[in-house]
């Protein structure tokens, strides 16, 4: 899956790591729906570590659409849910 991390570029992230990541997209989602804003800065944090750390950078040169958008750290809680859709920022959860 290629996932586009706002501020650090598109990283191809093996499907097989995905089930470790919705753990922390689950996360992210519970804040979010709480309101609760530092939770969604940690949660939105370490999602982004560890796609970072699950991924391979992608050629500065690929030309395709990434599957999600991951937002930046500092996104507010209204920015993080509209890129929310029924599963959270990872499809699957």
């Amino acid at each position: 899956m290629i996932i586009r991390i706002l501020g650090e570029g598109q990283f191809d992230v093996p499907d097989d790591e995905l089930g470790e990541v919705q753990a922390y997209d689950e996360r992210l989602e519970a804040a979010v729906a709480a309101g609760d804003a530092e939770g969604t800065r940690v949660a939105l944090t370490t999602l982004r570590e560890r796609l970072l750390k699950a991924g391979t950078a992608v050629a500065d040169d690929y030309l395709g659409a990434s599957d999600i958008v991951v937002p930046y750290p500092d996104a507010g809680v209204d920015e993080v849910r509209e890129l929310l859709n029924d599963d959270g920022l990872i499809p699957g959860t």
